[in-house]
């Protein structure tokens, strides 16, 4: 199968046939090992995209959200057990957050000795304080 340079032709034409015709024959090879790999492995299966995944879970989440609001608006039951959920943790910060707790001492002026006084944040930053009343 291999040939040397010395056997290959000059003309133009016959070169572009070979090279033709050796395309076709890579192409059937190709397609030989794909179908023993099809046949050793089995089909592929197909996947979908992230976007039509998620468009799909949307869906779910809607209609058992629309389920819920039928349940909730025929029982007095079930709007008071989805209020009390609403309401347990109003306010408090989740669990991940850290906890910082700043007290802000204000210093009359008389105390203080001057018209005001200034504080340093938890952040780093300073702001005068200004007190009108005296203690």
């Amino acid at each position: 199968m291999a040939q040397t340079i010395e056997t290959l032709p000059d003309d133009p034409n016959e070169l572009k046939a070979m090279v033709l015709a050796e395309r076709a024959r890579n192409e059937r090879l190709v397609q030989t090992i794909k179908e023993m790999q099809r046949h050793r492995f089995g089909w592929r299966a197909e996947t979908l995209p992230e976007d039509q995944m998620l468009l799909a879970l949307e869906e779910v989440e809607q209609t058992e959200a629309g389920v819920a609001a039928a349940a909730e608006a025929t029982s007095a039951a079930e709007r008071e057990k989805a209020a009390r959920r609403r309401r347990t943790n109003r306010g408090a910060l989740p669990v991940h957050l850290p906890r910082i707790e700043t007290v802000v001492d204000i210093v009359p002026a008389a105390r203080a000795g001057s018209i005001g006084s200034a504080r340093m944040s938890p952040s780093g930053s300073t702001s005068f304080l200004r007190s009108s009343a005296c203690w």
